[in-house]
């Protein structure tokens, strides 16, 4: 018969899930998604790896209660003014919650199914989107490319702030030689991208979000109005 070393047994008996979700958002935020093991975990909480399985079914279920926990921590809109404002609050909540943990989007963009924490985010933004007066298809397709639009922003932001650390350097030194690269292309062949450089190389998430947000919002302003004629 083996015997499970009383300190393990005792750590065992006070775990539980909330505690092991929260240990592997602290993980995640240290070592990233690609580093974020079960046996790391389990030397974190300072339990063997096979204890963990009480808790979580497999990494897969873990990760999954990760998207949701860092769901939970991006704030609801409210009901209350126009629904473009809505919308937009969302995008932006949403790309705060996401940029406040290592590989936040990346995590979303990679898990399913989803729990009730991000369901009534989903909720919330079909909600809104049917309130503008698109229809169901157009709603849940609007809601879709909305979800890409900051996922995928905060995750190319994730992976150009990993890239300037591997190289040992910064954003603003990244683009300003991209700005130097374009600017010393072959005018005659590249003559827009040399005019632009500066643009292109622009030092301005915030603004290009807001940019991407804007476009999004004024093709959903299109898809209200036509639902709205169609239905008189």
């Amino acid at each position: 018969m083996s015997f499970v070393p009383y300190r393990e047994s005792q750590r065992q008996k006070k775990l539980d899930r909330a505690q092991v979700v929260r240990a592997a958002l602290a993980l995640l935020d240290e070592v990233g998604l690609a580093d974020l093991t079960m046996r790391r975990l389990a030397d974190r909480l300072g339990i063997k790896a096979a204890s963990l399985y009480r808790h979580v079914r497999d990494k897969d279920e873990l990760l999954a209660l990760l998207a949701d926990e860092i769901s939970g921590e991006v704030p609801m809109v409210e009901s209350r003014g126009s629904w473009k404002d809505q919308l937009v609050e969302m995008g932006r909540n949403t790309r705060r919650g996401l940029l406040a943990h290592r590989d936040g989007a990346r995590l979303l963009a990679s898990t399913a199914p989803f729990g009730p924490k991000r369901l009534r985010h989903i909720e919330a933004a079909l909600r809104v989107l049917r309130s503008a007066g698109l229809t169901g298809r157009d709603a849940g397709r609007a809601a879709y490319h909305l979800n890409n639009l900051v996922t995928e922003f905060v995750a190319d932001e994730g992976r150009f702030a990993q890239q300037a650390a591997a190289l040992g350097t910064s954003r603003r030194k990244m683009l300003a030689d991209a700005r130097k690269y374009f600017s010393a292309l072959p005018k005659d062949q590249y003559p827009n991208i040399v005019e632009m450089a500066a643009d292109l190389a622009e030092d301005d998430a915030d603004g290009l979000f807001e940019f991407g947000l804007q476009i999004w919002m004024r093709a959903i302003e299109q898809l209200s109005r036509s639902s709205r004629r169609g239905s008189r």
